[in-house]
């Protein structure tokens, strides 16, 4: 079994409507094309150095399908649902916080962006309700 996140680069005034609507862009085939996102691809490399997304996947991997989706202001992933993904959850919220994407759960259609933090502040932790209510924690 599996579950979709996305990582959308928004702005600051993003909400769950507006994440909805660009996800749907995003994954329907006909995205449009120009320049890459900064933010998009500093996340996806940072993303895949720890789960490469590229087969054969380990064991391990929290991949349900590879190579992940990437666009010029999105990466798609299809995760498993097991604990084997619970790394993979932690490192897309703190990378997704760093460089300031929003992460769209389309099953509960939750849009979830970081707050900002002050400089050498601990990351804001979505946790209790994001990735609690993705596994029921």
């Amino acid at each position: 079994m599996s579950f979709d996140l996305a990582v959308l680069a928004m702005d600051a005034s993003a909400d769950a409507v507006a994440a909805r609507g660009m996800f749907e862009r995003c994954s329907s085939g006909s995205h449009p094309e120009g320049e890459l996102d900064e933010r998009v691809v500093a996340f996806y490399e940072r993303l895949r150095s720890h789960f490469p997304d590229h087969s054969p996947c380990a064991e391990d991997s929290p991949w349900m399908s590879t190579p992940l989706s990437v666009g010029i202001d999105h990466v798609i992933m299809h995760l498993s649902f097991s604990s084997r993904s619970d790394p993979a959850l932690r490192a897309i919220e703190e990378f997704a916080a760093e460089f300031r994407l929003v992460v769209w759960d389309p099953q509960s259609q939750d849009a979830h962006l970081p707050p900002a933090r002050a400089a050498g502040q601990d990351l804001p932790s979505m946790s209790v309700g994001f990735l609690g209510r993705l596994f029921g924690r």
